[in-house]
């Protein structure tokens, strides 16, 4: 034990170095693979992290990032004094909230069923079937929504109104906002997010299940004690990283279905930048809400992956 302790904290010796490189010139076109990889998160993650300085200036595009004044604090401490804070605060926390409830089991459920059929080209229609509308995008899919809830002459109003003789205002009210979104999302992702899912389900010991109805356990039996523990890892990575975009409730799509009517319960960090930022040019302020949410998921990322670690799960790091 003191020898591995002391081999860790020791310094890279040439002989190290020289084992690095063997591995990297072994190993290249694995590494060479990784480069768009790295470029992408570079250039499009890491570089533009540059402009958080905004969130602490008085930013104005004719000075620049360089030439700002610095005003500490400032824009933090209005944004916590607003009003608007906490109307924010709830209603996107109600979402996220929603969305983990409600979406984040529905890809665990749907993979499962999909493991469970044995008529492989049935399998891959309906795989295909539910990936389909990943790749359709936020205004299609509002729009769809649209012509069936509306009042005027959409299909679920019009069956409402046959059966009951009255009709819901689905987009207006907003009582129904939340479900509309949560089922919109639904409808959209929870195909998509089954693949990692069917991935972690595929490398199950099949000799596991023999073994189990060997002992008489049945389907329900064999899911609960051997197929769930199996992916307990997979969910448990999943689910630290949904929390890291745990307020990104999604702009286009809230912005899509944003009324009059129900921006009191719509109106969530994502839009309310787009509004302080863009539309009014507050570039600062706005930096600074965007700012405190990655702060918020950074917190939540590193305390669900020490809660992990202590429940005996690998965690993200």
């Amino acid at each position: 034990m003191k020898a591995e302790t002391a081999a860790r904290t020791r310094p890279a010796t040439r002989s190290d170095k020289n084992l690095l490189w063997r591995d990297v010139i072994k190993n290249r076109w694995l590494y060479i693979m990784l480069i768009p990889g790295v470029l992408y998160f570079v250039i499009f993650k890491y570089i533009p992290m540059y402009g958080i300085t905004m969130a602490f200036q008085d930013y104005t595009p004719y000075k620049g990032i360089l030439g700002s004044d610095w005003v500490g604090f400032k824009h933090f401490q209005r944004f916590f004094g607003e009003p608007q804070f906490w109307t924010l605060f709830r209603n996107t926390f109600l979402l996220a909230i929603y969305n983990l409830v409600f979406f984040f089991p529905l890809p665990i459920v749907l993979a499962l069923m999909l493991n469970e059929v044995r008529r492989e080209r049935f399998k891959r229609f309906v795989q295909t079937l539910v990936y389909v509308p990943h790749f359709v995008s936020w205004v299609v899919v509002v729009g769809v929504f649209y012509m069936l809830f509306t009042t005027e002459g959409g299909a679920i109003n019009e069956l409402l109104y046959s059966l009951t003789g009255q009709k819901i205002a689905f987009l207006l009210e907003p009582g129904w906002f939340r479900s509309m979104i949560v089922g919109q999302s639904i409808w959209k992702e929870v195909g998509w997010g089954t693949i990692i899912f069917l991935a972690a389900l595929s490398g199950v010991d099949t000799q596991l299940y023999e073994a189990a109805r060997i002992d008489g356990a049945n389907r329900w039996r064999q899911t609960w004690h051997i197929t769930l523990p199996a992916i307990r890892s997979t969910i448990v990575i999943l689910l630290i990283l949904r929390l890291g975009n745990f307020l990104d409730t999604g702009f286009e799509q809230i912005f899509l279905m944003l009324t009059p009517t129900n921006r009191d319960v719509g109106e969530v960090f994502d839009t309310y930048v787009y509004t302080k930022g863009l539309t009014q040019a507050q570039y600062s302020y706005s930096a600074a809400v965007g700012l405190f949410k990655s702060v918020v998921g950074l917190a939540l990322v590193l305390g669900a992956n020490k809660l992990a670690k202590k429940f005996g799960e690998e965690g993200v790091y």
